[in-house]
């Protein structure tokens, strides 16, 4: 749908430079090969938003080169404080409760991902079942946003994903073309 998410361009957050081959290869060969099986489960998810559309991207995922430097693993979606955050598929409420201070909540989902919310005063408990689309908490202050946002994850065993790709895809639509002006030449 037009305006489906809305896109701000900023500078990553750290360039650190991969080695060729080696351990950078084998970490953009796993990336890829999760990449692949995630687009292949995302099928079988229902897509539902964690925030009403349209979605805007404070900061994007940029994953660590190597599991321990610094990084993004996740997105950074901006909403006020107060916004109702929903599951964006059925699972179990894997936690609900403080984490250094911010209130998150992480949700296991049927097919072996998580997903993350923070900072967040959690509506559901830690063993609950709850289904996509169902609210499960309300942004709080808190975030590491210049204003509020959410920090939205998606962890496959320990190794962190986009989460955007569990979004689903706008349709596209053709417009019509509008009637040329009068005095106007092609």
């Amino acid at each position: 749908m037009p305006g489906d998410v809305v896109v701000h361009i900023a500078p990553p957050v750290h360039s650190a430079a991969r080695p060729p081959g080696g351990r950078g290869t084998l970490s953009a060969m796993t990336t890829l090969l999760i990449s692949l099986l995630l687009s292949l489960a995302q099928a079988a998810l229902p897509g539902v938003r964690p925030l009403p559309a349209p979605l805007s991207v404070a900061r994007w995922w940029d994953p660590p080169p190597t599991p321990y430097a610094a990084g993004h693993r996740g997105v950074d979606l901006s909403a006020p404080v107060g916004a109702e955050l929903r599951a964006v598929a059925s699972g179990r409420v894997h936690y609900a409760g403080p984490v250094a201070g911010r209130g998150v909540l992480s949700v296991a989902l049927a097919n072996g991902l998580r997903t993350t919310y923070e900072p967040v005063r959690p509506l559901v408990s830690e063993g609950e079942e709850v289904t996509a689309g169902q609210v499960v908490a309300v942004l709080t202050e808190g975030s590491h946003c210049p204003g509020p946002c959410l920090h939205w994850g998606l962890l496959a065993g320990e190794a962190y994903l986009n989460p955007l790709v569990l979004v689903p895809r706008a349709t596209p639509r053709l417009l019509p073309v509008p009637p040329e002006a009068p005095g106007r030449t092609p």
